[in-house]
């Protein structure tokens, strides 16, 4: 996550959103999106500078290796809680930040 990019790896005033993990009975009903959107309202009340996410790219179409991918999020999900892309360390992984 850290190619390319001149941020200070130990900067304890950004934030990590690492997982979205939602029962099956619930996905597919925008629980993580509105999980991004709140994560980025805590870490702003709570002092943060700025709140990362690293979602996966999927192509529309695009088999999956295993469902369980998805729980880092899309870049849709991080974009719509108002997250911008920082970097794309591999083809298929972004680095996304909400800035606090």
């Amino acid at each position: 996550m850290w190619a390319d990019r001149d941020e200070d790896k130990a900067d304890d005033g950004v934030w990590a959103v690492t997982c979205f993990v939602t029962h099956k009975g619930f996905r597919r009903q925008g629980v993580s999106a509105a999980l991004a959107k709140a994560a980025g309202d805590f870490a702003r009340e709570r002092g943060a500078r700025a709140v990362e996410g690293y979602p996966i790219v999927v192509a529309p179409g695009q088999k999956l290796a295993w469902p369980g991918e998805l729980f880092v999020g899309t870049t849709g999900i991080f974009a719509d809680a108002g997250f911008s892309e920082v970097s794309r360390p591999t083809a298929r992984r972004v680095v996304m930040r909400l800035t606090c």
